[in-house]
């Protein structure tokens, strides 16, 4: 970790708040559980315990692995349904293979993301590829679901597959820290995930002792979630690690520090920096369907019985 990255960070355009910017102060630090999804694939709930009202417009996020598979072992999902949401997979390490009744989907590697707007509805299913089964391999990674508003939760769905090498790279004033802009902008750079609900998604490593701090839109919330080491969030300096979800109040500036001393596993503290504009609608929320009220739940419900959400294909090509 990670698979984009750059020898000279100090290269890369800059990014720092103003002097003037009001940090966020750290609201709460949340541990993620542990779980199996799919077929029985590790994860982390990162967001489990927090208030939507911090959340808004993410609904949950998942890290996946990181696990280091045998032979044979590589799991995903079954065939799923989705609607009234996207889904943003943002590939670490390994690959992973997306495909749906529409005949849409796509390959992701190693620093690849794919964003999936479900929209008004669609069955999907993520495996490994054979290859990956066959051989075994590490596997890491992350899926956040982001909501629509009302106006957009039964557009008709689409994908964005975006490369590794597509992300916007920006650094640190002193080169400490490494930014991917994987989707929204970061004082005025822009990443190439084209977003329905404004949002902004950075994968930063800092390196020890290295502290950052960016300038954040006051009208996002903000939220930093650990994937790997240790440091501290927010001007006050609360500690994180692995696993921990940092929740910022309102502020103009967030800033992320990494510890001067490391996990073994990890030489730098590696974070995702999320932040986006609250919808403020009523939430339906109940497995697989993001609406905004338990009568729009209870229509998706019955649209995926009647097969209007599409059916499985005979061969899926995995």
């Amino acid at each position: 970790m990670p698979a984009v990255t750059v020898e000279n960070p100090l290269t890369l355009p800059k990014v720092a708040a103003k002097g003037d910017a009001a940090d966020r102060p750290v609201l709460a630090v949340t541990t993620a559980p542990s779980g199996f999804e799919g077929e029985g694939f590790p994860v982390r709930r990162a967001f489990a315990g927090i208030n939507y009202k911090y959340l808004d417009p993410f609904i949950m996020m998942d890290q996946m692995g990181e696990v280091e598979y045998a032979a044979g072992e590589p799991k995903g999902t079954p065939w799923h349904p989705h609607r009234g949401f996207e889904t943003v997979t943002y590939l670490i390490d390994g690959t992973f293979v997306h495909q749906d009744s529409n005949g849409g989907g796509g390959t992701i590697r190693n620093g690849d993301t794919q964003w999936m707007t479900a929209g008004s509805g669609l069955l999907h299913i993520e495996a490994p590829p054979e290859s990956l089964v066959m051989s075994g391999g590490l596997f890491h990674g992350l899926q956040l679901w982001v909501n629509l508003p009302k106006a957009d939760k039964m557009m008709n769905p689409r994908y964005q597959d975006i490369r590794g090498g597509q992300v916007q790279l920006l650094a640190s004033p002193d080169g400490g820290a490494l930014l991917r802009v994987i989707a929204g902008e970061l004082d005025g750079h822009e990443g190439p995930g084209i977003t329905h609900t404004p949002i902004t998604m950075i994968h930063a490593t800092v390196r020890p002792g290295a502290e950052v701090t960016l300038p954040w839109r006051e009208d996002f919330n903000g939220l930093a979630y650990v994937l790997a080491g240790r440091g501290t969030a927010g001007a006050e300096r609360r500690p994180v690690h692995m696993g921990q979800t940092a929740v910022f109040g309102a502020g103009s500036a967030l800033t992320v520090r990494a510890d001067e001393k490391q996990d073994g596993n990890t030489p730098d503290l590696e974070v995702v920096l999320l932040g986006g504009r609250p919808i403020r609608e009523p939430m339906a929320h109940y497995g697989p369907f993001v609406m905004n009220s338990q009568a729009e739940l209870k229509q998706a419900f019955e649209d995926f019985q009647a097969g209007r959400l599409g059916t499985v294909p005979a061969v899926h090509g995995m």
